[in-house]
């Protein structure tokens, strides 16, 4: 997909925040330090769109980013980050539960996992939830390019085999290495819209 504009449009704290205006939305999950902003300044050729940090749990709101005048990317807080207080992981959990449950504009929930290990308890816990209620998704795994082929391949069966029922796909933000098959399930998730 060529990408003629990419521009940041607003961060939710709640519902009443959220974008209005019916267009379609690929949402990015994951653990805080996993890469989601990375590998969405990588999809959209932009660097600094969404804002990196070395600070896990940085991201404390959703945000949306408007592609091309026709769709959005929207980017939920990360989760699993031990040194934000309980009391702001609760609400970051609210808040993406109430994303992904009662969004209709949701046409693909892209979850990312770190190539690099196994998947936590949280990423499996989340994975589950999108297959129950029945969301589609694919699964990134992120920073492939930190891996030899031998342990991407490796890691990739274990992740699949965790993520069965989930198609996996390894992505890297430095190369870009997996970015037309990621491009090509976003395109067929909003053909489906």
């Amino acid at each position: 997909m060529k990408i003629i504009s990419a521009e940041f449009e607003r961060s939710c704290f709640g519902k009443s925040d959220w974008v209005a205006d019916g267009r379609p939305e690929i949402a990015f999950l994951g653990r805080s330090n996993v890469g989601k902003s990375s590998l969405l300044n990588s999809l959209l050729g932009r660097k600094g769109l969404a804002r990196t940090s070395n600070t896990p749990g940085r991201t404390q709101s959703i945000n949306f980013f408007l592609v091309n005048g026709k769709f959005h990317f929207v980017d939920l807080p990360g989760y699993g980050y031990a040194r934000v207080s309980k009391a702001m992981r609760a609400d970051w959990g609210v808040m993406a539960r109430e994303y992904l449950t009662e969004r209709e504009e949701l046409v693909l929930s892209v979850q990312l996992v770190d190539a690099r290990h196994e998947p936590s308890e949280l990423d499996k816990q989340l994975n589950e939830w999108l297959i129950f209620h029945d969301k589609p998704h694919i699964v990134v795994a992120t920073k492939a390019d930190k891996l030899s082929s031998n342990q991407l391949q490796k890691q990739l069966r274990s992740i699949g085999g965790n993520f069965g029922k989930s198609k996996v796909f390894p992505y890297s933000s430095k190369t870009g290495s997996g970015r037309s098959e990621i491009w090509a399930e976003i395109a067929s998730g909003l053909e489906k819209n």
